[in-house]
């Protein structure tokens, strides 16, 4: 390194030193990249940040291009991270070059948060399909996929056994075999997780999102989101919020 450059660094560093900058913890961005490769989006959002915030580097002066530039380092990261967990590289990359490509053509900080939100779920949905499918019989993948294809509406294991060509009773035993859990409790567990990222990532009113993770009657939503959170669907929000 020219002398030059060396003293560009030295300058930046003590810069950083006197504005009292900290980056961000090393184990949480660990623990971010770690939940991806889990498939659950209710961890991730444990220790996901905003795309730009406190902890931070600052790349370039123009806001928008510094915005553009973390969101390119992440998902580079990430594509590696989820080889690692399992992701093909063919997929892995071709997804960090789509979102890649869907930040360049942004033109406001609003659409790169809708991005960075799009490529973090868009990874982690994709990580949980490679779980399920090197943990699950193919039956239970396939029963958790008509699940999420039906989320908004009333699902039944008698209609879930029906589209599998296969008995309930047959289906309920490998539920429970395979998950651990019976299919009602499988089914409200991802209810309500589907629930909380509605309630983190929109502004949906509570009957809204109920409709959304198929409960008709929004009391009745709310009576099981109190059970499984300890806490009603408008306060979780508030406790949760990013600010």
């Amino acid at each position: 390194m020219r002398e030059s450059e060396q003293k560009s660094v030295a300058e930046h560093l003590f810069s950083q030193h006197e504005e009292s900058f900290e980056h961000a913890s090393y184990d949480r961005e660990l623990a971010f990249y770690e939940s991806i490769c889990s498939g659950n989006m209710e961890l991730v959002r444990v220790f996901m940040k905003p795309l730009f915030c406190d902890g931070c580097g600052v790349l370039s002066e123009d806001s928008l291009r510094n915005l553009k530039y973390h969101l390119v380092i992440l998902a580079a990261i990430i594509a590696r991270y989820c080889i690692k967990g399992g992701m093909t590289p063919e997929e892995s990359y071709g997804l960090s070059d789509f979102y890649i490509l869907k930040t360049d053509k942004c033109s406001t900080e609003k659409e790169l948060r809708a991005v960075h939100l799009e490529m973090i779920e868009g990874y982690t949905n994709k990580m949980r399909q490679i779980k399920l499918n090197g943990v699950y019989s193919k039956q239970i993948v396939h029963a958790v996929n008509y699940i999420i294809c039906r989320l908004h509406s009333r699902v039944t294991l008698e209609q879930t056994a029906a589209h599998l060509k296969i008995s309930s009773a047959y289906l309920s035993r490998l539920f429970k075999k395979e998950t651990g859990k019976t299919f009602i409790s499988f089914l409200t567990d991802y209810r309500m997780e589907k629930a909380v990222e509605l309630l983190m990532t929109t502004n949906d009113k509570t009957y809204i999102i109920a409709e959304k993770v198929g409960y008709a009657d929004p009391n009745y939503f709310s009576y099981a989101f109190k059970k499984q959170y300890s806490m009603s669907p408008s306060k979780y929000r508030s406790a949760n919020s990013n600010g």
